[in-house]
């Protein structure tokens, strides 16, 4: 699915002094929050133009489009920005395993303080 966004709309985003932003990816079926990464305006116009995700990798100076390597890629179907513009929120589609490196659906399988629900350990 590709999304047009407008220039007004890419205007408002705010980069950071390294030219980056964070992206959020959530699940558009269980809302789960499954990952976080950094975008430049060159991810980002890719991640629009192709409907997939492309990060920016900090750690090796390079785009990084989710899944090339894994299968583990993430179709965009919403995107949104916050009032700061600071912030995206991608709701995609995850095909593969998920969309953290250790095999775990979410990046966010572990929890502060006493857990109220089970932990989801990553698989693999």
């Amino acid at each position: 699915m590709r999304i047009d966004p407008t220039p007004g709309q890419l205007a408002s985003v705010r980069f950071d002094a390294n030219g980056l932003v964070a992206a959020i990816a959530q699940d558009v079926v269980t809302k789960d929050v499954l990952m976080m990464a950094w975008m430049n305006a060159d991810s980002l116009a890719q991640t629009f133009a192709e409907g997939t995700m492309v990060y920016w990798s900090r750690s090796r100076q390079e785009l990084w489009r989710k899944g090339d390597t894994s299968g583990d890629r993430q179709l965009v179907r919403e995107a949104y920005y916050d009032c700061d513009g600071d912030t995206l929120l991608f709701l995609v589609e995850q095909l593969g395993r998920g969309a953290c490196h250790t095999g775990a659906r979410t990046c966010f399988y572990r929890s502060f303080g006493e857990a109220t629900a089970p932990e989801h350990e990553p698989s693999g």
